[in-house]
């Protein structure tokens, strides 16, 4: 039997594990019920892919998605590795001769969604097999306390039980708070020590807040002119945000498509074909785009709107960079988007208990987009972890003068206190800057000691009020219509026990580099094996980055390999990869460095 640190090394081409995997792996060949949580980008399909080479059965994959089965087979194939899928794409002739070659030790790896695991006669088809593992990506779904609660994984145990071989389990997931965490285990009979979670963090992906610009066409115009040959998905609230947005940037001469649930099963396969094959620049999506796509060279993942959690955003953005390259997350906040958010929720069909998690969810969007913190550092600590400041978000990179606002937050708590704790942020605003309309003159606002007591206008007393939420002066309650309360920090302030200061940015002290700097004959030697790559992937009708990586193109621009042994050396080249282009890549090498001398 192999062991799984060869076929790390001779089938994927990597010399050690990342964070976390090998604790998986070992778990998982121990026959034991695994939950593996690491953020996307960090290797998670690994997981049971080395396992399921190591081991003698096959291996079950489930996948919440069709396309991302897809991408996973032919990833796979390019290593060698012969797997298949049974979903509703699949042809009914093909399903049986599938099974009979998994049956036969052909096939190691078989994708399915949970639909089918919850078929009985599929079941009854699976205990011809010996099943050795069964892997649950997307294991969030599973959880009504997650952001993308699917049914059909609720069955999930079910499913596995009834499978003769008895097969453990491993759940994988990128976002998953502690809650979701426990939930996932109950649900697939995974015990506490068995957890295998690493940090949250995302070293490669810098961390941008851009608060309510007053284009955000503009905005997002500017950055992509700025980004030429980088591709990047940019994420709006609804479809006509994403038709009208996609129809801005074509006219400015950015090649790009939409992509959203009213577009036909051929028309989104069509766009996400063209995004992979780099026909188009960037995609404009709503939340539809997304647990699906594996394109690893996305290098920056803009939210033209706030989204309704951070567990979706961290998801979202997560997909740049998944290569391991720097990439760039950027949260465009606009407050009309959280009271959109806030109407999806109380317009639901919702039990009241989900609604209240939803709103928890939305206020700590808003206190994301408020804090001055290191934003890596805020989302890690979302997930119930710590990390040190990431040093290139843009809290981060920013130069701030503290200003004091005691006197300010004073007037806001007092204001509060005044209304008896009964009204939401929009009427407190109101009543601290004196303003003059119908709902002011129903509370009679203008007998409150407090009322005008704040020279400025109402966004920024909006914004102040924000600010304070999110440094716990305040709080929001868990509600249709959110009210505003005091904490015990705030009435400290009332009582002069405490200080408020606010971090004011002066400006960015220097600008997000998307790039690996390396020489300019590094450089041109990299664009040459893109080009070369390019061609192969041409050739084959596949993806580029299928055939390599960005990393590995770079790395073989830095180490000039001269033999195939100097080869193997490279990130991300096994045998099989070796074998179908080690040559063609050597030749490339040979002749530039020719061309150098020459």
């Amino acid at each position: 039997m192999k062991s799984s640190i060869e076929v790390l090394k001779n089938v994927f081409g990597y010399t050690t594990f990342r964070p976390g995997q090998e604790r998986v792996i070992e778990q998982v060949l121990k026959g034991r019920n695994v939950l593996a949580v690491m953020p996307t980008g960090a290797g998670k399909s690994m997981c049971y892919q080395i396992p399921a080479l190591v081991n003698p059965g096959v291996t079950l994959v489930i996948s919440p998605l069709i396309s991302l089965m897809k991408d996973q087979i032919d990833s796979l194939k390019q290593n060698g590795i012969n797997a298949a899928a049974l979903n509703s794409a699949t042809p009914q002739e093909e399903v049986n001769p599938i099974l009979r070659q998994a049956y036969e030790g052909k096939i190691k790896l078989l994708y399915i969604t949970p639909e089918r695991l919850a078929m009985d006669y599929f079941r009854y088809q699976l205990n011809f097999l010996d099943i050795s593992l069964v892997a649950v990506d997307e294991a969030h779904c599973i959880s009504q306390w997650g952001h993308d609660f699917r049914p059909a994984y609720r069955q999930i145990m079910e499913g596995v039980k009834s499978i003769k071989s008895q097969p453990n389990i491993l759940a994988l997931t990128a976002t998953a708070t502690p809650s979701v965490q426990k939930d996932i285990a109950d649900q697939l009979n995974i015990p506490a020590e068995n957890y295998v979670i690493t940090s949250f963090a995302r070293p490669n992906l810098s961390f941008k807040v851009v608060d309510n610009p007053k284009n955000t066409n503009l905005y997002l115009l500017d950055y992509i002119k700025k980004h030429p040959n980088q591709s990047g998905i940019v994420y709006a609230s609804t479809r006509k945000n994403v038709e009208e947005l996609t129809d801005y940037l074509a006219q400015n001469g950015i090649l790009t498509a939409s992509y959203h649930a009213g577009l036909s099963n051929k028309e989104r396969a069509d766009v996400q074909d063209a995004f992979q094959f780099d026909k188009v620049q960037v995609i404009v999506a709503t939340n539809a785009f997304g647990m699906g796509i594996d394109k690893r060279n996305v290098r920056f993942v803009i939210h033209a709107n706030s989204t309704p959690n951070l567990e979706s955003y961290y998801q979202e953005a997560g997909r740049a960079g998944r290569d391991g390259e720097p990439c760039e997350g950027i949260l465009i906040y606009h407050p009309k988007d959280i009271r959109l958010y806030r109407w999806f929720i109380e317009q639901s069909d919702l039990d009241d208990e989900y609604q209240k998690i939803q709103y928890q969810k939305l206020a700590a969007i808003t206190k994301y987009v408020n804090t001055t913190e290191c934003l890596q550092q805020f989302i890690v600590r979302y997930f119930g972890q710590t990390c040190s400041p990431c040093g290139k978000c843009s809290n981060c990179l920013g130069t701030f003068i503290e200003k004091d606002i005691t006197a300010e937050s004073k007037k806001i708590i007092s204001t509060i206190y005044e209304l008896d704790g009964r009204f939401g942020k929009n009427v407190v605003a109101d009543v601290v800057t004196g303003a003059n309309n119908q709902r002011m003159r129903e509370i009679r606002a203008s007998n409150f000691k407090n009322y005008g007591s704040l020279k400025l206008g109402k966004r920024a007393a909006l914004d102040l009020i924000n600010y304070l939420i999110s440094h716990n002066y305040l709080e929001l309650t868990d509600t249709q219509y959110p009210v505003v309360h005091v904490t015990n920090l705030g009435w400290d302030v009332l009582d002069d026990k405490k200080q408020v200061s606010q971090k004011i940015s002066k400006n960015i002290r220097k600008s997000i580099q998307l790039t690996n700097q390396i020489s300019e004959k590094e450089n041109n030697l990299f664009l040459r094996l893109k080009e070369t790559r390019l061609e192969l992937a041409k050739e084959q009708g596949i993806p580029a980055f299928y055939i390599f990586s960005d990393k590995s193109l770079r790395d073989m621009a830095l180490q000039k390999p001269k033999t195939k042994t100097d080869f193997l050396n490279i990130s991300g080249v096994g045998q099989a990869k070796l074998k179908a282009y080690g040559q063609i890549m050597l030749d490339t090498i040979r002749k530039y460095l020719k061309e150098e001398i020459d």
